[in-house]
């Protein structure tokens, strides 16, 4: 079946194509005989309650160097596509939340978005894992710098982290001695006015922070285990971290059979929880990634020589854009 689908991301040239999950979303489709189009955030626009957007038709290619051409850029309305996928990158802010506001729309008008936009909107990335606290470490939401020393006291070792940023970015590592706290947690805070979190420090990082893939409420057989680089706390692979692909293991799927059900509810077909040790710290809605370094894992353990096939081999992105179609004739 020919679709087309719109694909809301940053601007295409600007992607690492060897690492890039949305291109290998958009590699999937092109594969099925589906139209693609980019669509840059600042580009989408409501006239009169309608969904429009400047996109561009796109052929894309698995090569570093050359990863797509694209026609001259149209304005069209949304709901020419069959299918949008939401892959804007955070930070989550207004933009973003505007953003998810004309997706609405542009599903009001027919088209099947994924993930759905108000789910992207209530499920915090951070926040939403307090919704399973059973599976976490010790942890507080607040703006008080005052409550934040007392935990970091309490628990003598801690993690602080915005609610709306990515890629390792405004993360600290802080105990009761450091003679940088007070200064942290006031910039942190924005002077006890901003509120962010706190987790105890888990040791088990030093073996990766795991990146679990749930596609249509099913793990992904492996994870990818981002470890920190050497005399670095956080194990993202934008700070610096070495990616790992590791067989999923019990806690992993005891935390994925808790929290898969709600995400399907909430039309979240594509999400990666971050496990450290036994602990879900992290539930990633808006833009997950590490399709491409586990497909080429999974690839090489299944004696697959993708140079040698002179065609595409299916992977992650397949099994979501399935849901995905599945969803729509369903919607």
């Amino acid at each position: 079946m020919s679709l087309t689908l719109g694909v809301v991301m940053d601007p295409i040239e600007s992607i690492t194509p060897y690492k890039d999950t949305t291109l290998a979303m958009m590699l999937a489709a092109q594969a099925r005989g589906w139209t693609v189009h980019s669509i840059d955030q600042k580009d989408m626009y409501l006239d009169q309650g309608r969904a429009f957007s400047r996109r561009r038709k796109v052929t894309v290619y698995d090569d570093n160097q050359h990863w797509f051409d694209a026609e001259d850029p149209v304005d069209a309305p949304m709901s020419e596509h069959d299918i949008i996928l939401m892959r804007k990158d955070p930070p989550f802010d207004m933009d973003f939340i505007y953003t998810t506001y004309i997706l609405e729309r542009a599903a009001v008008e027919g088209v099947y978005v994924s993930n759905r936009p108000n789910s992207l909107r209530d499920v915090n990335e951070k926040l939403y894992t307090s919704w399973f606290s059973e599976f976490c470490p010790p942890t507080l939401v607040t703006t008080s710098s005052e409550r934040l020393k007392a935990f970091i006291t309490h628990h003598g070792d801690a993690i602080i982290k915005p609610l709306d940023g990515m890629g390792g970015a405004g993360i600290f590592r802080l105990r009761p001695d450091d003679p940088n706290i007070n200064i942290i947690l006031e910039h942190s805070t924005l002077n006890d006015t901003r509120q962010i979190m706190a987790q105890r420090y888990v040791p088990e990082i030093k073996d990766g922070d795991k990146r679990v893939l749930v596609v249509n409420g099913k793990a992904v057989p492996y994870a990818l285990a981002r470890i920190p680089a050497q005399g670095e706390t956080r194990g993202n692979l934008a700070a610096g971290g070495r990616g790992v692909p590791v067989a999923i293991g019990d806690k992993e799927r005891r935390i994925v059979d808790a929290v898969a059900p709600y995400l399907l509810e909430r039309g979240l077909l594509f999400v990666g929880l971050d496990v450290i040790g036994s602990y879900l710290t992290e539930v990633n809605v808006t833009s997950p990634t590490c399709v491409r370094e586990l497909d080429a894992f999974m690839h090489k353990e299944a004696s697959i020589d993708v140079a040698s096939t002179n065609g595409y081999v299916p992977g992650i992105a397949d099994t979501y854009l399935d849901a995905v179609e599945a969803a729509m004739n369903h919607s």
